[in-house]
């Protein structure tokens, strides 16, 4: 597939590593020299420099032939400028632009359309990273919460704990203990090495356990390898940003809310949009502010500044103060596995947050859902099975004959409502949903040609 990336930021940069390591075609456009230089030294790609929405620049990229335009310049109007002359004078197919304000999604049905602003995808950062810390919030201990179809289905990451019920026994074991709960732990990594599970595999503490459930069993099948974990009450939001005021926006009502904000006119502006969120005038940082708070019975700290120095040293001091929980907003990926699992307990990413949304819409194959797992060492993907017997890898074959790519497992199955957690006897069907964990990303194209139909379907 031939790609056109606009824009060499922490999305850009990351999304680039993903698609170029998969016979992709990737041209990246940004105005930043040295940046673009930094990449193509990593990376089989090529560069151009200059304005994403310039036509010469779009038509040195190779927009007359491109198959895909994605637009994740810092400006929202960079990247629908981009998107529209793209459309009018090359005719790109699909084009994705990334859009930060709320003043142009909140219009998005009546401005994004083929007659208005022809941007096929919207991606919106923020609204990713609040979606993803509300499940955080929703599901006490996880470090990962992923919705699969439409939500009811969920991957979940956990740390086992010492004293876990089945921490120090075999996988095969998870029935036996909770006979009444479909699950099945799709894989393991310990110590930063993956493994694939196998019914003799033994869960051993600090293990980071990805299990696959219907969401109404989360819970059950979390408590069986950590210590249950009561819900949250009370929440501080450090930074009234576009994620601080997002997330209070949601949360406020059914969690106590407070945000800490330094900025005057921004103070201003939170305390007239939101209804039942504390407003405090101050710094993360401030340690008498935090204690006059009451950090020491605090759930959750949140720091969800955009400076992750900022970020991190409100989170260690919060987390030192007595916070239960400390999540840790961090663009610089390189951080993330630095400082995850100990004073802060999540690190979350907005780039691998939002890479998942693009991937869905570069895979081949009917694939309606990828999420980004273990900083991008993995990927988590929902496919939609198609055709028959004849045409078809994947359809009326068990899940055991099924000729899987090494390191790919299948989790689950959604079956019109019907939730059907993987056995190795289970038949694919037409319009299956399928629920796959893949922790070798090299073996991608292996899985899309799983579910592309062949030439006998019709």
């Amino acid at each position: 597939m031939k790609i056109i990336l606009l824009g060499a930021g922490q999305v850009g940069a990351t999304l680039a590593e993903n698609l170029a390591s998969e016979d992709n075609d990737i041209t990246v456009v940004d105005l930043d020299g040295g940046r673009l230089r930094e990449l193509q030294d990593r990376l089989d790609i090529r560069t151009v420099q200059g304005l994403a929405s310039l036509p010469n620049i779009l038509r040195q990229a190779g927009a007359e032939d491109a198959d895909l335009l994605i637009a994740v310049t810092p400006s929202d109007e960079t990247n629908m400028v981009a998107c529209q002359v793209a459309y009018t004078l090359f005719r790109t197919p699909t084009k994705i632009a990334r859009i930060r304000s709320p003043q142009y999604t909140k219009h998005s049905e009546k401005l994004f359309a083929p007659e208005a602003i022809p941007v096929d995808v919207l991606i919106s950062p923020e609204q990713l990273v609040t979606n993803y810390i509300q499940r955080l919030i929703e599901t006490p201990g996880a470090l990962q919460v992923l919705d699969f179809a439409d939500g009811k289905l969920q991957l979940v990451a956990v740390k086992a704990y010492h004293g876990g019920p089945l921490v120090g026994q075999e996988l095969r074991f998870l029935k036996q203990h909770m006979p009444s709960v479909q699950t099945r732990v799709a894989a393991i990594f310990r110590k930063d090495r993956p493994i694939i599970p196998e019914g003799s595999t033994v869960i051993e503490a600090e293990d980071e356990v990805f299990f696959i459930a219907g969401k109404s069993d989360i819970r059950a099948v979390m408590s069986e390898l950590r210590r249950k974990e009561r819900n949250y009450k009370r929440i501080i939001i450090a930074g009234g940003g576009n994620i601080g005021f997002r997330l209070a926006t949601v949360l406020e009502g059914r969690y106590s809310v407070k945000i800490l904000e330094h900025n005057d006119e921004r103070c201003r502006l939170l305390s007239e949009h939101l209804n039942q969120t504390v407003v405090l005038r101050g710094d993360a940082s401030d340690q008498e502010l935090l204690l006059d708070e009451n950090i020491e019975d605090t759930d959750i700290f949140l720091a969800l500044t955009n400076d992750d120095e900022a970020n991190i040293m409100a989170s260690m001091l919060a987390k030192r103060l007595g916070a239960r929980k400390v999540m840790t907003l961090i663009n610089n990926s390189a951080y993330v596995d630095l400082v995850q699992g100990g004073e802060i307990d999540v690190a979350i990413s907005p780039s691998q947050t939002t890479i998942g949304s693009l991937l869905t819409h570069v895979r081949r194959g009917d694939i309606v859902n990828v999420h980004s797992l273990r900083r991008g060492a993995a990927e988590a993907i929902e496919a939609i099975a198609h055709g028959d017997a004849r045409s078809s890898k994947v359809v009326g074959r068990a899940i055991e004959d099924i000729d899987l790519p090494e390191g790919c497992t299948i989790g689950a199955i959604v079956r019109n409502d019907e939730v059907l957690i993987a056995q190795s006897e289970q038949v694919i069907e037409p319009d299956d949903h399928v629920i796959l964990f893949l922790i070798d990303k090299r073996r991608i194209s292996d899985v899309e040609r799983l579910f592309q139909v062949g030439l006998t379907f019709f």
